[in-house]
């Protein structure tokens, strides 16, 4: 048999006071417990089988969020393709907001 996943009392305490309402409460369970299950599958294949296959399932299956860098750089590209540039000199300020964005660390 295995072993139920089930949140520590304070976990879900604290879920409690972040909102009212039971689908936040139910949300923030089953995300808990899907992390718990992909994190006890990613130990097993590192453990057993191969780790590099453990690490690759995690990043498929909890891909993280695009930066706000990268958010607004894919913003910039499509408002550059779909706008016109605010002036008409050599650089535009497509290409000022651009080269400042592509400056900036993650």
């Amino acid at each position: 048999m295995t072993n139920p996943i089930t949140p520590p009392p304070e976990l879900v305490q604290q879920w409690i006071r972040e909102r009212d309402g039971l689908e936040h409460l139910a949300t923030q369970a089953a995300q808990w417990g899907a992390d718990q299950e992909l994190e006890a599958c990613c130990e097993w294949l590192a453990k057993y089988r191969n780790r590099i296959l453990g690490a690759d399932l995690k990043f498929v299956r909890r891909p993280k969020p695009p930066s706000l860098k990268e958010q607004a750089l894919k913003t910039l590209q499509r408002l550059s393709k779909d706008g016109f540039p605010c002036n008409y000199q050599e650089d535009s300020d497509w290409d000022t907001i651009r080269r400042a964005l592509e400056a900036l660390p993650e």
